[in-house]
């Protein structure tokens, strides 16, 4: 069966986002996944090759997903909002995914920047079968919205990230209420360089 890509605009708080729904290749889609982009002012979109690559883990996982830009990225309208504005985004962004499919468990996800946003919104709420933080940068000291989240949290990581280097990245998931997981890849960097096919392997083996 054809896969059913569908290139659409989610109303937005600060205007319209643009995004990109993907279903599986092979069959009907068993799950829905959100996927978070990074960093709006460092060149991050939804198109970011470690985006790109976790989003095909999770259809190749039997999930159709949604990818989207953030305020003022590409055709987005609106303006960057220091993560806040960024948050809501991405709530939206949830909100039409859960409209097309209305039935189906839900798994959140980011990259970097993105994976912050993807744990925000997920620990907020109650349904998310499980949130997947890809390059989880420690630079960021704010950690309050990771206590007490009771969904289960998944953080894929680059054995060389720059940004957020495994000696502090560790301790931090062991500190974190069960169900928490680490899974460690072998790459050049946090870009995970050299290792994207298995950055798409690892996301679709997430139980």
């Amino acid at each position: 069966m054809p896969r059913r890509i569908e290139s659409l605009f989610v109303k937005g708080p600060a205007g319209r986002l643009e995004a990109i729904l993907e279903e599986p290749e092979d069959r009907d889609p068993i799950e829905c996944a959100l996927v978070c982009h990074p960093h709006p002012q460092h060149g991050g979109t939804m198109h970011t090759k470690a985006v790109y690559r976790t989003a095909r883990g999770l259809r190749r996982a039997g999930s159709a997903v949604l990818r989207f830009n953030y305020r003022g990225v590409n055709l987005s309208e609106g303006e960057y909002d220091h993560g806040v504005g960024e948050v809501e985004d991405a709530r939206s962004a949830l909100s039409l995914l859960l409209s097309r499919y209305p039935t189906l468990p839900l798994t959140i996800a980011g990259f970097s920047f993105g994976s912050r946003i993807a744990l925000k919104l997920g620990c907020e709420l109650a349904y998310p079968r499980r949130l997947i933080a890809v390059g989880f940068p420690t630079v960021y000291k704010d950690r309050s919205y990771l206590g007490g989240c009771a969904v289960p949290r998944f953080f894929v990581q680059s054995d060389n990230d720059e940004f957020g280097p495994l000696s502090e990245l560790e301790p931090l998931v062991n500190s974190l209420p069960s169900p928490a997981k680490l899974i460690v890849i072998p790459a050049a960097d946090h870009y995970f360089a050299g290792a994207l096919p298995l950055l798409e392997e690892v996301i679709a083996a997430i139980p």
